[in-house]
């Protein structure tokens, strides 16, 4: 018997989860963070749905935190075993990892001090020893190679095109002389979109879980550069901070390498450019490293006019250097995370500058519901951060198609000569993208899709 249980990204973009049961073999693919509303949020500290101790391996698509930020956790709760995933996922996934300890460890330190939390004392979901000790279990594979991971279950990465390091994960139950194919789709990247490549033409499978994030809607048929040029020059005649919400690793990465070009075409002035992320600087360098993971050639990162670098690009990797910030009066670019705007550096810019007319915050990728990302997108007149209420008078601008995700013309098209597998579960989307994606593959390709629910187990084979 095979059986396939949903304890994450069921009707929401976050928490991906998926426990694949063999024969006695336990596999869970990806484990990532819950983020956006607070009852998505408070799952995070409900435990484990599983026994974390008995799971045999866990397989990560990329190392964004909704994929790999809940590992910590699981190793906490007694997880010893392997984790699998390619080189460029394992480097990123250790940084982001330990940026979110660093975090979770300062918010608990900052609640403990101020007193605005309900928990006495409030506590980190994990700490920086926990992902020391997630770390060791990492084992990078190569792209395209067989790995048995436990009992029955053998599994092989394709590039996905989403981030560095990216992948769709195709999964085999050898059960005798019977073979299920399972295709987990990962986040599913853009066609001719900057820095990556096109997403791997998905292989036969008898299952398939997809992502739907932008399953009801296109991304907007614009010049992304020439639209980042006009929002950035707008900021300027403003007077003030650009301040970029940016996720810090692939966003900022993208974003910086945009800005360079811009002004090596003369549309933006050379303005300083203030990465302020230790890990979208340690990020940056991983992107450098693995070059066989995005479309970037050596004389563009090397040359004399770097595309992820330069003179006027400065890496704040310490408090002091972000700190030194605040005292910019003049336009300038700080890209920051966290790119929903739940945490990090972020939020200190936002407290000091959200009440300023002249500064611009400019948001650029996807903003879950119940982020604080996703409240200034809807008009939200003031935005609450550690216990105080900010008023927002800067200028709230949005740059469309920076998302890194394949919107619903590109899902289609990376389905489009794939065959009908036996049942396809729609995932990772909000409720209605889900229910639109699953409604189109029904109604134009006879698919038999299901849209599962948090929690939902099903039978396969």
């Amino acid at each position: 018997m095979i059986r396939l249980t949903f304890h994450g990204a069921a009707h929401t973009v976050t928490g991906s989860k998926y426990l694949l049961e063999a024969d006695g073999a336990s596999v869970l693919i990806d484990c990532g963070l819950f983020q956006g509303l607070k009852k998505l949020r408070e799952l995070n500290w409900a435990g484990t749905p599983f026994k974390a101790g008995e799971l045999d391996a866990i397989l990560l698509t990329h190392a964004h935190l909704d994929h790999c930020g809940y590992l910590p956790r699981v190793v906490k709760e007694g997880y010893n075993r392997r984790v699998f995933c390619t080189p460029a996922t394992a480097k990123l996934a250790e940084i982001i990892m330990l940026d979110s300890a660093k975090i979770q460890e300062q918010d608990a330190a900052y609640a403990n001090k101020k007193g605005f939390s309900k928990h006495k004392p409030a506590l980190p979901l994990y700490d920086g020893r926990d992902v020391l000790e997630t770390v060791k279990l990492l084992r990078e594979c190569d792209r395209e190679d067989w790995i048995n991971v436990a009992g029955p279950v053998w599994a092989r990465f394709h590039d996905a095109g989403h981030l560095l390091g990216s992948n769709m994960i195709e999964v085999e139950v050898r059960q005798h002389d019977k073979v299920t194919r399972i295709l987990f789709s990962g986040d599913v990247g853009r066609y001719d979109g900057p820095l990556y490549h096109d997403p791997t033409p998905p292989p036969e499978c008898d299952y398939l879980i997809c992502e739907s994030t932008y399953g009801n809607r296109d991304h907007p048929d614009v010049d992304l550069r020439a639209s980042l040029g006009e929002v950035v020059n707008r900021g300027i005649e403003r007077g003030g901070v650009i301040l970029m919400a940016s996720f810090a690793v692939g966003r900022a990465q993208q974003l910086i390498y945009l800005l360079q070009l811009l002004k090596c075409d003369g549309v933006i002035p050379d303005l300083p450019i203030y990465l302020d992320s230790p890990m979208a600087c340690n990020a940056t360098d991983i992107y450098r490293e693995h070059s066989i993971d995005h479309d970037l050639s050596e004389g563009e990162l090397c040359g004399d006019r770097p595309v992820l670098g330069g003179p006027a690009v400065h890496l704040c990797r310490s408090a002091d250097e972000s700190k030194a910030l605040n005292h910019l009066d003049h336009p300038a670019i700080i890209i920051a995370s966290s790119g929903m705007m739940t945490g990090g550096r972020i939020i200190h810019h936002l407290k000091r500058r959200l009440s300023d007319p002249r500064t611009t915050i400019i948001m650029g990728g996807y903003q879950a519901v119940g982020t604080r990302g996703r409240r200034l997108e809807e008009g939200a007149e003031t935005l609450r951060m550690h216990g105080q209420d900010i008023a927002v008078n800067a200028a709230i601008e949005k740059v469309p198609g920076l998302s890194g995700h394949a919107d619903r013309t590109g899902l289609l098209r990376w389905l489009q000569d794939l065959p009908a597998p036996k049942q396809t579960f729609m995932t990772h989307g909000e409720p209605d993208s889900a229910d639109a994606l699953a409604d189109t593959l029904r109604t134009e390709r006879g698919w038999e899709v299901m849209v599962p629910e948090l929690g939902d187990s099903v039978e396969l084979g």
